[in-house]
């Protein structure tokens, strides 16, 4: 009940704010619509203020928000959304101990030398403290948030009553497949155990990969609600902005390769690309992959169409892209042909720029603004109502992510040689 509470003060306030901007805009002579409204900074920061209070599923929502949106978003929105990455408060000394004491028992300090009582971060659904064991382990503990998996439900229904009220939704959009998938996606986060398994099959998958480095997981300290593992030094991933080309270079490619993998070789992949996911170990030169709940199996058949659409349009054959297309659910038979039409010019701008230039530039400004401004003209018409499967969208955003990583880092990146190798059909690697 308190926490339906905050999401009524959240609208409130919200509402609030949209009528005294309104006011003022009213007054200088403009007519402001509501999405303008809705979509400014104060309102921006008192949603940040309340969803970093609830934590949990309400603020996983709003980080996916801050990251997806982030190239559509005006920057002070993006800049303020985006402390919601790290930005959750931390439970107070009480808590925590109370927290651990149910999960190790009393006198659970006696088992390390050092437990830092200050998080490393905190974020969504645990937050993370830095300990030593006395046999010299240096350790990462993931704790979760109490209450965080019984409010997952309720926290999803609630932002998805905000987001049909906000009158932002595309008219016939029925995103209640959406919030079905968000609640199974966010229970499988909260569940520690399955992520320390996806933790170890990753580092199954990767022990030949010299450039990725993945924590151990400490079996010892994990239970249903702490997830512990080696604690790995690195700075965050976008920090490298700052670096050589040839570094930025490097990184980016070896990040879309290991998403490559994912699809087709592995198919399994960790679906969540949020930056704090990754990092990088200046001393060895390795990418550090963090954060295996969002970790997804996808099936042969989705690897298998994706396959058909990169080889028809990396071919400019734009009869074999709608199909793979359709194949795929990115667009139903039922859709408006100016929507279709409208989805096959925006592949074509990208399969056209790695036809043209196979080292693509992500530095290029050109190509994301053009996407841009073809998804807000459909999205202007409000009657885009086709949803594809949940395991396309996943991995779409996957791939949207690594996008956004390697232009944030400016990188380039022989994307067609990275290709090549994946465009037959291996046997994928299965790790049971």
């Amino acid at each position: 009940m308190s926490r339906l509470a905050l999401f009524g003060g959240m609208a409130s306030g919200v509402l609030g704010g949209m009528l005294v901007d309104g006011a003022l805009q009213v007054a200088r002579g403009r007519r402001p619509s509501v999405s303008e409204l809705l979509l400014t900074p104060g309102n921006a920061l008192r949603v940040t203020q309340q969803l970093a209070h609830l934590r949990g599923a309400a603020m996983k929502v709003g980080q996916l928000i801050s990251m997806d949106a982030g190239e559509l978003l005006p920057m002070e929105l993006t800049e303020i959304l985006s402390r919601l990455r790290e930005d959750a408060q931390h439970m107070p000394a009480a808590q925590l101990n109370a927290t651990l004491k149910q999960q190790w028992g009393e006198g659970w300090r006696s088992r390390f030398a050092q437990f830092s009582a200050t998080p490393l971060a905190a974020a969504s659904i645990g937050q993370v403290h830095r300990a030593k064991t006395p046999d010299g382990r240096e350790l990462a503990i993931k704790i979760q948030y109490p209450g965080v998996r019984d409010s997952i439900d309720s926290d999803v229904d609630n932002v998805g009553a905000l987001l049909r009220l906000s009158g932002l939704l595309p008219k016939g959009l029925d995103i209640a497949p959406l919030l079905v998938a968000a609640k199974q996606q966010l229970h499988e986060e909260a569940d520690y155990v399955r992520e320390g398994e996806c933790l170890l099959n990753f580092r199954q998958l990767l022990k030949d990969s010299p450039e990725f480095l993945v924590p151990d997981l400490a079996a010892d300290f994990s239970t249903e609600h702490v997830l512990a593992m080696t604690f790995v030094k690195g700075v965050p991933i976008e920090a490298l902005a700052s670096h050589s080309q040839e570094l930025r270079d490097r990184v980016a490619a070896t990040l879309i390769e290991l998403v490559l993998r994912e699809m087709f070789e592995f198919q399994l992949m960790q679906s969540d690309p949020n930056f704090a996911n990754y990092r990088y170990d200046v001393a060895s030169g390795r990418v550090v992959l963090l954060d295996f709940g969002a970790t997804r199996q996808l099936s042969t058949n989705v690897a298998s169409q994706y396959r058909n659409l990169l080889k028809a349009g990396l071919a400019g054959n734009r009869d074999e892209v709608r199909t793979a297309a359709l194949a795929l659910g990115l667009f139903g038979e039922h859709m408006p042909r100016h929507h279709e039409r409208k989805l096959l010019e925006m592949a074509e701008l990208m399969f056209s720029a790695l036809r043209t230039n196979p080292v693509f530039d992500f530095s290029d400004d050109t190509l994301l603004p053009a996407l841009r401004e073809h998804g807000m003209m459909m999205a202007a018409e409000r009657e885009f109502g086709h949803v594809p499967p949940i395991d396309v969208l996943f991995l779409q955003r996957k791939i949207g992510g690594m996008y956004l990583l390697a232009s944030r880092l400016k990188a380039r990146v022989d994307i067609a040689g990275l290709l090549e190798p994946h465009l037959t059909s291996p046997a994928p690697v299965r790790c049971d």
